[in-house]
C-alpha cells in the first residue's frame, strides 16, 4: 500500500497493494492495522453506498459538532473528489484539494474530520463508497455552496445536477458560527 500526502497533508490519497491475474484482481479495501500504520484512524462506524448519474455533484457536506473522517473510493465509474479544510482556526482554513478516482485505479481517498466533502460524477455513472469514523447525524449535518467563489473550487463543470438541498446551500462564510475549531474536541 502507498500512501501520500495531498497539497493539505492531512488528506491523503490511499494506493491499495491490488494482485491482478488473468482471474481479475484482489486488493484489501480496509485492514485496520496496516491503514492505523498509514495514519488513518478508526474505528469505522459506518458503510454508505452511492450511485450517482453523470453531472450530478453531491456536497459539499461537513458534520459540525461531530466530525466524521471519511474513506472514500470509486468502485466503478469516475468521480471528481474535493475535501475542503472548515476547521476554524486552521492555518489550511477554507483551502480545499481535489482529485479524480476511478473504478479502475481502485484508489482512496482519506477526508479527515473538519473537512467538508463533496464530488462530481464525471462517468456516465457511479459507484462511491465510503466508510466514516462517525454516525450519520442529520441535525449536526451542514451544506455549503458547490460553487462559493470564497472556495473558488475548480470544478470541471458549470452546471451540475444538484438536490434542491445544496442548490440553496449557503457560502462557507455564512456558516462559522456552526464550524469546529481547529485543535479543539468536538
Amino acid at each position: 500500500m502507498k500512501v501520500t500526502a495531498c497539497e493539505l497533508p492531512e488528506v491523503l490519497l490511499i494506493e491499495p497493494t491490488v494482485f491482478r491475474d488473468e482471474r481479475g484482481f484482489f486488493l484489501e479495501s480496509w485492514h485496520e492495522w496496516r491503514y492505523a500504520q498509514a495514519g488513518l484512524p478508526g474505528p469505522f462506524v459506518q458503510d454508505n453506498h452511492s450511485f450517482s448519474r453523470r453531472g450530478t455533484l453531491r456536497g459539499l457536506h461537513v458534520q459540525a459538532g461531530r466530525p466524521q473522517g471519511k474513506l472514500v473510493r470509486v468502485t466503478r465509474g469516475e468521480m471528481f473528489d474535493v475535501a475542503v479544510d472548515v476547521r476554524q482556526g486552521s492555518p489550511t482554513f477554507g483551502r480545499w484539494v481535489a482529485r479524480t478516482l476511478d473504478g479502475s485505479g481502485l484508489q482512496q481517498l482519506w477526508v479527515p474530520p473538519g473537512f467538508a466533502h463533496g464530488f462530481l460524477t464525471l462517468s456516465d455513472e457511479a459507484h462511491v463508497e465510503y466508510k466514516c469514523t462517525g454516525f450519520y447525524d442529520p441535525a449536526d449535518d451542514l451544506a455549503i455552496a458547490w460553487d462559493d467563489p470564497d472556495l473558488a473550487i475548480d470544478w470541471p463543470v458549470r452546471e451540475p445536477l444538484l438536490s434542491e438541498r445544496d442548490r440553496r446551500a449557503p457560502r462557507l462564510g455564512e456558516l462559522l458560527e456552526r464550524l469546529p475549531r481547529w485543535g479543539q474536541p468536538a
